[in-house]
């Protein structure tokens, strides 16, 4: 895969960013940015878009990129996490499954 061949942030549905993002004891996350689910499970709340709370609408990067949660990390730009949901996203897309947030 050539560096043109990457994933980037600015040319990606950003699927990792409408994802439930289920927050760990360690993660460090201002109130504020945090939602519960009816069962009680701590998570990164979000717009009424479906996106993450911490997505800057201006520039689309993270806004705590650096204290973002334990899972977000696990979804590095072009690392195997990224594209395997970018992969399983354009899969289902393709067959005109939508993307489901919980």
């Amino acid at each position: 895969m050539t560096d043109s061949d990457k994933p980037h942030c600015s040319a990606c549905d950003a699927v990792c960013c409408r994802m439930t993002v289920a927050l760990q004891p360690g993660d460090r996350v201002a109130e504020h940015l945090i939602d519960y689910t009816p069962e009680g499970l701590e998570v990164m709340a979000r717009d009424e878009f479906g996106w993450c709370v911490a997505v800057d609408p201006a520039g689309g990067g993270c806004t705590i990129y650096h204290s973002r949660p334990e899972a977000c990390r696990y979804f590095r730009m072009g690392g195997a996490h990224c594209i395997e949901a970018r992969a399983e996203y354009a899969d289902r897309n393709a067959r005109g499954i939508p993307l489901r947030m919980y």
